[in-house]
This record gives structure tokens, sequence and C-alpha cells, in this order.
């Protein structure tokens, strides 16, 4: 009797609704993106988060942020293109060691802060409260400077293929030169051979060339 009366109170129960468990995974996934946030923010010095916030307000050479400057991709493989992009791993890896700023965070979430703070223009990062505005920041520095590196050993190794390229058509072609002035060599020593001392040893040995060629 206690087990079916255990039964149908168990029956009468009724769990929450989808929207429900929706707002509270939302409210929890808010919780722990703040708290990683918080954290990206409290291991960055004073310095450096001035740095971050500066990129939002000054302007580079185009009249744009410096924010944009991490967003650009990597241009052709061209040796102008090659020494700018050294010198923007440079500027960026200036702003500090991304590596710390990230330490326990996971790649997802990085990529996800990374991602937000890119969709974003600075005027829409500077409504954000500081602790969000910086962290998507530093997330997209840490980004920047992967990326940066990726487009450098990329750029790299196709500078080396078309100069490796490059370098075995031109030595084809000094085969093929070195090959045209040998066989005039030879023809020409040949004709000089058959001309002076007819009869005499050089033909003689001539002759014997030949026929022993022949035979081969």
């Amino acid at each position: 009797m206690a087990a079916r009366s255990s039964q149908a109170a168990i029956c009468q129960l009724e769990l929450p609704g989808f929207s429900t468990f929706d707002k509270m995974a939302s409210k929890i996934r808010t919780e722990v993106n703040a708290s990683i946030r918080t954290g990206i923010h409290d291991r960055m010095s004073a310095a450096q988060r001035a740095g971050l916030l500066r990129l939002l307000e000054e302007r580079d050479g185009d009249g744009t942020t410096l924010f944009n400057r991490l967003k650009k991709p990597a241009q052709g493989p061209t040796w102008s293109h090659f020494k700018n992009l050294t010198r923007r791993l440079e500027w960026v890896d200036g702003l500090g060691d991304t590596d710390v700023w990230m330490e326990g965070v996971a790649a997802g979430k990085i990529t996800d802060f990374a991602g937000e703070a890119d969709a974003a223009d600075a005027s829409e990062l500077r409504g954000f409260v500081p602790v969000k505005r910086i962290a998507l920041v530093a997330a997209l520095t840490h980004k920047a400077r992967m990326r940066v590196r990726d487009d450098l050993a990329t750029m790299f190794c196709k500078r080396v293929a078309t100069k490796i390229k490059k370098a075995r058509a031109e030595l084809e072609e000094t085969q093929l030169a070195e090959r045209e002035i040998v066989e005039a060599l030879i023809g020409n020593y040949r004709t000089v051979l058959k001309n002076i001392d007819e009869g005499g040893p050089a033909q003689e040995a001539l002759t014997r060339a030949a026929a022993m060629t022949a035979e081969a």
C-alpha cells in the first residue's frame, strides 16, 4: 500500500518546462563567462589594460582605430608585405603576454570572446562594462598574435617556394646555355682537327675515335 502511494506521488510530479531550463542554462552561462572575463582582467597589469583601451581610441594612419589593426588579414606573399607583417608581430607582442592572460581559459571560450570582439567595432566595445571590454579585446589580441605567427610562417614558405621555382628555371636555362656552348666548342674542335695536319696524328686520332664511337 505504501509503495503504491509512493508511485502515485512520483507520477504527480511535474518537470519544469523547457523555457525554465533554458533560462537556468543562460543564467549559468552568463555567470561563468563573467567569471572567466574577470580572471582575464585580473591577470593583466594596469598598464596592459590601459594599452588595450587605447586601441579603441587612438587612430591609425588610415584614420581607423588601432583596434582594427588586430583584425587585418595577411596580404600577398611579397617582400614588402612580409616586412609589414614582422612589424605587426612586434607591435602585437608589445601589447602583452596574452598566454598569461588566457591561462586556464578553454580554447573554445577564447574563440567565442575573440569572435564577439571581431564582430563589433570600437564604438560598440566602448559601450561595454570595462571588465568585459578589456577581456574581449584581450581575447582578440591573443588570436591576432597566433594568426600573425601563422601568416608569417605561411608567407615565408610561399616566398621560399617562389625563390626555389625561379632558381630551378634559371638553373635549367643556364644548363641549356652551357650545353649549347659545349656542343659548339666540340663542333669547332672537330673542324679544327679535320682541317689541320690532314693525314697526321691528330687526324688519325679523330678517325680512330669516330670508329670506336660507331662500334659502341
